[in-house]
This record gives structure tokens, sequence and C-alpha cells, in this order.
């Protein structure tokens, strides 16, 4: 199966939504406007939308809405920005976003796809929100736990040495044996503009070796390159993990019964080098709707990976 089995398509519809606390975040719909609700939530934190994702489903059958979390893409205000504060900028936050979005699109249920950062937002959604959720698509399962986010940014380091390195070092010596996602964190927010790039760029030099594991992929897309994206990824990521994503720790997994009776599919690589199987494991053992689909040989961004996603939204494709 090709990893992209529906051809290019344009938006019939985009607006910039205000969710209050002076932002605005851009939506845009595809595909059928009769089909069948299915709102994408991104990765990242800071991750964004790209227009290969308006391909994973459907087209014919989907009603499909994509936006981009506050902060990113072309959300405003945006936090490659020094100016724009984060104090806004939280789990709760994005969780209101995305009830908003389905209010202001007059959708009374719909289909939550979520990949990395956007299972964690994704579950947490539909945790809070059982009765507007038909379905829950969860790839690249992330719990956002702090062994997780220690894991990403400490336990890997073992694999990637000479990369652990470079990143610990481009701190500030007397930090480098501290908790690295909180240095990061007060980094990125430094008023000197020169020392914000210089963490984001070390910041994503890491993101893109960890990438670099996956077994198949074609390495880090090409918006990385992009100075303003790399700063406001970096200071999203450390701003939501240097702060456990303000979810306790077990959270998603000890509220899971709030999902039970939505049908679910949980799609992860093996070999996922950005988080370990198990959590994926553990979280379809508390859910016993879920199905857990297990990518072989394949890692966080690997092509087999896009082939599961279509998988799991053509397994909820609308009859007929």
């Amino acid at each position: 199966m090709p990893e992209h089995p529906y051809p290019p398509i344009e938006p019939y519809d985009t607006g910039m939504l205000d969710v209050g606390d002076g932002q605005r975040i851009y939506y845009e719909q595809c595909g059928n406007p009769a089909g069948k609700p299915l709102v994408m939530v991104h990765g990242g934190p800071g991750g964004g939308w790209s227009p290969g994702s308006r391909r994973m489903a459907d087209p014919a059958a989907y009603r499909i809405v994509l936006y981009d979390q506050r902060g990113c893409g072309r959300s405003t205000p945006h936090a490659a920005d020094h100016g724009t504060t984060l104090a806004a900028n939280t789990t709760s936050h994005l969780i209101a976003d995305l009830e908003r979005l389905r209010e202001h699109l007059g959708v009374e249920r719909w289909l939550v796809f979520g990949a990395s950062w956007g299972t964690t937002l994704g579950l947490a959604y539909a945790e809070q929100h059982p009765e507007r959720v038909t379905e829950l698509i969860l790839v690249a399962v992330a719990l956002t736990r702090r062994v997780d986010v220690d894991w990403l940014y400490g336990g890997l380091r073992r694999f990637l040495p000479e990369e652990w390195a470079r990143y610990r070092d481009a701190v500030p010596e007397g930090l480098r044996d501290g908790d690295l996602t909180q240095v990061y964190d007060e980094l990125l927010n430094s008023p000197d503009p020169d020392v914000r790039q210089r963490a984001a760029d070390a910041w994503m030099a890491w993101e893109d070796a960890v990438v670099s594991l996956d077994a198949g992929t074609a390495g880090p897309s090409a918006k990385r390159a992009d100075p303003r994206y790399r700063l406001a990824f970096a200071r999203l990521c450390a701003h939501y993990f240097s702060h456990g994503a303000w979810l306790a720790e077990n959270q998603l997994i000890d509220q899971a019964h709030r999902v039970h009776g939505i049908p679910g599919i949980l799609a992860h690589g093996r070999f996922d080098p950005q988080g370990p199987l198990e959590a994926a494991w553990q979280l379809a053992r508390a859910w016993p709707d879920a199905e857990l689909v297990i990518v072989e040989n394949a890692g966080h961004t690997s092509p087999a990976i896009g082939q599961a996603i279509v998988a799991a939204t053509d397994r909820f494709r609308p009859a007929g």
C-alpha cells in the first residue's frame, strides 16, 4: 500500500477562530462537506499540519478538519516571537480550543485522530468529552509522562552519545546535570534572540538525530529548515515537557475508563525510538475497546506508519 493512496486536495473552507486569550487558531476543511467528520490533532507540540496530512483519509467519505494548535503553524500569535506569552498555552487550553472548533463547525461528534504529541492531546480531549467522540485513532502513542519525557530527552543518549553530548553541551556548563527540558525552557525564553535561536537549533538537532534512527524514514521534514519553525517548535516542546503537560503522571491511563465504549486503534512502530511500545501496550490494556496495531520494523515516522494511518481511517470509513 502506498503511503498516500489519496490524491492531493485543497481545502474547501479555511478560517481563523478566536479562542480567547488573544489567540486565533487556523483551521481548514477538506474532502466531503457531507462526509463523516474527522479531526486531525497534530504532533509536536508545535508541529502544525502540512498538505500531505489531508491525504490520510478518503476525501469522498470524510469531512477532514485540520488545525494548528496555539502558537504554531498559521495560528497567531506565533511562539517564535519572544513577545508571545505562553501563559495561556497549556493542555487544558488546547482541549478547550478543540471543543470550540467543534462547536464553531457545527459538528455533533467526530472521529479524533492524533499523532505523537497529538495522541496525548487527542486522548485527553476524548477523556474529557467522550460524548463528542465517535472513534479514536492514536498513532505513535505518546502519553507525556515524566518517564516518557525522560526517555526521549535522556535515555536515548545511549544510542546517540555524540549527538547527546552536543545537545547537553549547548547549555551553560553548570546546568548540564539538571533537567535539560527545564534548562532549555529557560534558554528559549531568554531576552537575547541569539540565545533563543542557538537553543532552538540545538534542540532541533537532537530531535532530528532521534528521527534518523527510524527504519526507512525519509528524515526530518523540510519545514524544519525554517529558523522560525525551529524556534516555535522547540519553545513549545520545552514549555509542555518541562511542565509534564500539566497532567498527573499516569493520568491518561488512569482515566482510560472514560473512553470505554469508544472504538479505537492504537498504531505504534515496534522500534519507535521516540517512545517505546510499552506505553501503547499499557494503554491498550486499560482500554478494552482499542485494538493495538504493532507496525513491525517501523519507527516513529517510517513509511509503514503512514500506511497504518490510512488503514485505520479506512477501517472507520462509513459504508457506501
